[in-house]
């Protein structure tokens, strides 16, 4: 008997405990995920249902998919991260036919012994039970037969369909037959063939447009775990910048420092990149979403311009330096640097609750129009050009341009401010100023008097630059084999 009570309960081990003794610790717990279901269903309209899909699984090529990445709002208010899921938050308490209340209810993938063997653990429903802590879980091919009355609801909020999502004949419960299935329960207005199936005459309270504004308004303002995970991503993020400029030596290749960041933001364990990393040297950087990164040999006379987040437990980092490729600023290359940096520094000086994010900008603008002109780019400062062509600043956090209101700055939110100047090749300016693109991009926490800079340890003054790529690397010994590639 003890035998066999032994090996009941090393099966529950390997098949249960073990699963999640090599994983991290320091995830958002059950309970922030149960606070963020709690705020939004206060904030929904009186009668209502909320509906939140899980993003879809994308392919890469063939039987190759991309790695998967949870939708935010999804992973906002469950913690869930795996695909083919749905998830109910309502407003009022409802009545299961066992006479269970409840006011939320997710369905999941299902536990499948050989699908974990090639694609990873799941969860199941039980798993979402003692993990999420979702006590009304079910797997999802549970879903179809859920019978809920939804035309009693005044609104049945939801993200309208991007008619973007696969379909596995191998799978009847699916994301595909999720939203399909969701759709006949609500009598989704169709159209096929020119012609459109509408839903019941007497009532259309499908309403596709007002969860935008309440996830904004959500997770535009950071609890403090999130900010935790916010200063992580970023810190790590500026390590990377910071060992780059120690490595940087003329003759890397573009995706050779872009490797370096990569492999700091890993060693500091960070997932995820928040975005494509853009490497730009020379005039390469004047291509604002630059995500090539090809150019096999920097010169010792250019710029690279390199902008990329660490993500770290679903927050992402956004930072951009620009720096010398030789270790030391040209004098052109230095004015329009001291120039974006100015700039920069002007937006901070507005940068409180009550300013708004057009008083940034126009911070930033006024300097960059000046400097230009006085540097003889641009004749009067009320010329328009495309030497500057964004916006300075927007929200991070699950989304490196996050979700929240863009009006008025308020304590809790986390934002950027990115001035930029680009001179392309060829612009009708003189030639020495041609090929130099800066981007300046720093991370702020908005307070209650002010901001707190969480990327400064990520050195911004030309001085300081050029006296961290004096410093060795811990790269610098770090030299390939050339390979052979001849027969």
């Amino acid at each position: 008997m003890q035998k066999f009570i032994l090996i009941v309960l090393l099966l529950a081990t390997v098949t249960g405990f073990a699963q999640n003794s090599d994983m991290p610790n320091d995830f958002l717990n059950k309970e922030f995920h149960k606070d963020r279901r709690a705020k939004l269903r206060e904030k929904l309209p009186s009668n209502s249902v909320a509906v939140f899909f899980a993003n879809p699984v994308r392919n890469r090529a063939n039987d190759v998919d991309f790695v998967y990445h949870q939708d935010p709002d999804f992973f906002y208010l469950t913690g869930y991260k795996e695909p083919d899921a749905v998830l109910f938050v309502f407003k009022d308490m409802q009545t299961a036919a066992n006479k269970t209340q409840y006011n939320e209810i997710i369905f999941v993938q299902p536990r499948n012994t050989q699908a974990e063997m090639w694609t990873g653990r799941r969860l199941g429903d039980q798993g979402v039970k003692d993990q999420l802590g979702l006590e009304q879980a079910f797997n999802n091919t549970e879903f179809k037969k859920y019978n809920v009355d939804f035309s009693r609801f005044d609104q049945i909020l939801f993200f309208d369909f991007e008619n973007d999502v696969r379909n596995d004949p191998r799978d009847s419960s699916d994301l595909y037959d999720l939203i399909d299935q969701f759709k006949m329960k609500v009598h989704y207005p169709s159209k096929e063939k020119g012609l459109t199936v509408t839903r019941e005459p007497e009532k259309n309270n499908l309403n596709m447009q007002a969860l935008a504004d309440i996830m904004d308004g959500l997770r535009g303002f950071k609890t403090k775990e999130e900010v935790d995970m916010i200063r992580k991503a970023v810190s790590i993020s500026c390590m990377g910048q910071r060992e780059v400029m120690k490595a940087m030596k003329p003759g890397m290749s573009e995706r050779e420092i872009q490797g370096i960041h990569e492999f700091v933001f890993k060693k500091y364990q960070a997932e995820d990149l928040g975005y494509p990393s853009i490497v730009g040297a020379g005039h390469n950087g004047c291509i604002l979403h630059y995500i090539d990164n090809y150019k096999p040999n920097v010169t010792n006379k250019e710029l690279i311009l390199m902008d990329l987040g660490a993500e770290f437990h679903g927050y992402t980092a956004d930072i951009t330096r620009t720096i010398p490729i030789s270790g030391k600023f040209s004098p052109e290359q230095k004015q329009i640097y001291e120039l974006v940096l100015k700039a920069q520094e002007e937006a901070m000086k507005v940068c409180k609750p009550g300013a708004t994010f057009q008083d940034l900008t126009m911070a930033t603008r006024i300097v960059v129009n000046k400097g230009l002109k006085d540097l003889g780019i641009i004749k009067t400062e009320n010329e328009k050009h495309l030497y500057y062509p964004h916006g300075c600043c927007h929200h991070i956090g699950l989304d490196v341009h996050d979700r929240g209101p863009y009006d008025k700055l308020q304590e809790s939110m986390v934002i950027t401010i990115e001035p930029g100047i680009y001179i392309p090749e060829n612009s009708n300016c003189d030639k020495r100023w041609w090929g130099i693109a800066v981007r300046i991009e720093d991370d702020y926490l908005i307070t209650k008097d002010g901001y707190e800079h969480l990327s400064v340890s990520a050195p911004r003054k030309v001085e300081d630059i050029e006296a961290l790529m004096k410093q060795p690397s811990a790269l610098d010994d770090f030299v390939l084999p050339d390979l052979n590639t001849k027969n």
